[in-house]
């Protein structure tokens, strides 16, 4: 990759200076016209006016999963009509969500009963319900041990489970807060925040241990996780002070860093765009263009209050934000660039 000139001029503008104070990043040549999104429809959600977290797209199957953490529920959206296809019940203050095509499966952290969900893709019923950790939150699966990773934020270390079994098989200690998990389709390992050490921890699920502890420099809480296999990069959103971080996963360090809306959580990233998405509990989404010359801030957009939570669709390129409360009842907000 051609990173050499743009990774300077990244560094230059992101990474801690010599004074140790945190240089702000400017705004970049030939960034679009404001408003970098705009609205396209609001569409009706089932439930109360609570929270609503993690989403997984099933691209083919044209469906959406909202994790509505408040309703304790899973909605599956049909994507092109929008339409509520179901609310799944009594998935206790669920925060994960994952599709799993080839399993037929929908996976689901349910915190309050210490456990993971799995759904039948099909029916929409419940099939298995599987000790998760102390709190489960985020889900990553390896398809080649046929593996599901989750988070167990507070318990500090990373469940696996045999999604051939739906049956624990073992219990990954990460030595402090874990944040979000995912999965790398080209090392074919799972990377996991590790938020009370300011590492990123790179596991191999062919023996379940962690095989590299990568430092994180710069990170205050590093929560939010996106891998970008074909370009080699690691997105890191850090809640503790508000800055995305870009790691090079062939030199294992980072090469940015960049100023983001406050308490950044979810990031998107639109594949056939190149463009990356990252939400905040303020309800501010900073967006990025990713080139293989580098990244660039495009900018920053107020979408709706909470708006912490984003997925997108590469097809149609629509952007999907559920927000708990617009007019008195939850909505999912779709926008798509402006550009």
């Amino acid at each position: 990759m051609k990173w050499a000139g743009r990774c300077i001029a990244a560094l230059a503008l992101g990474l801690l200076s010599a004074t140790g104070g945190m240089a702000e990043d400017r705004a970049e040549a030939g960034r679009p016209a404001s408003p970098i999104l705009r609205h396209v429809a609001d569409y009706p959600l089932p439930g109360r006016p609570t929270r609503w977290d993690y989403m997984s797209l099933d691209k083919d199957a044209g469906r959406l999963y909202i994790a509505h953490l408040g309703d304790s529920s899973v909605v599956a959206i049909d994507t092109q009509t929008k339409a509520v296809l179901a609310s799944v019940q009594n998935i206790g203050q669920v925060h994960g969500v994952l599709a799993v095509p080839e399993l037929g499966r929908v996976y689901a952290s349910a915190t309050r009963t210490h456990e993971v969900v799995a759904l039948d893709a099909n029916t929409l019923k419940v099939t298995a319900r599987i000790p998760g950790g102390r709190y489960p939150d985020g889900l990553a699966y390896a398809p080649e041990g046929h593996k599901l990773y989750v988070s167990d934020e507070t318990g500090k270390s990373e469940t696996v489970i045999d999604t051939q079994t739906n049956k624990r098989i073992a219990t990954i200690p990460l030595g402090g807060t874990v944040g979000n998990t995912q999965y790398d389709s080209v090392s074919k390992h799972i990377f996991a925040n590790v938020q009370g050490t300011n590492e990123l921890a790179e596991i191999d699920p062919q023996n379940d241990t962690v095989i590299q502890r990568l430092p994180v420099p710069g990170a205050e809480g590093n929560h939010g996780l996106l891998i970008e296999p074909e370009l080699r990069l690691a997105f890191i959103a850090c809640e503790g002070n508000d800055r995305l971080l870009v790691m090079d996963l062939r030199s294992k360090h980072v090469v940015a860093q960049f100023a983001v809306g406050k308490a950044p959580d979810v990031l998107a990233y639109d594949t056939n765009l190149g463009l990356l998405y990252v939400a905040g509990e303020a309800g501010t989404v900073s967006v990025f263009r990713v080139t293989r010359q580098g990244v660039i801030r495009l900018g920053d957009q107020q979408v709706g209050a909470n708006a912490h939570t984003v997925a997108v669709d590469p097809a149609t390129h629509e952007v999907f934000f559920p927000l708990k409360e617009v007019g008195g009842r939850p909505v999912l907000r779709v926008m798509r660039p402006s550009f």
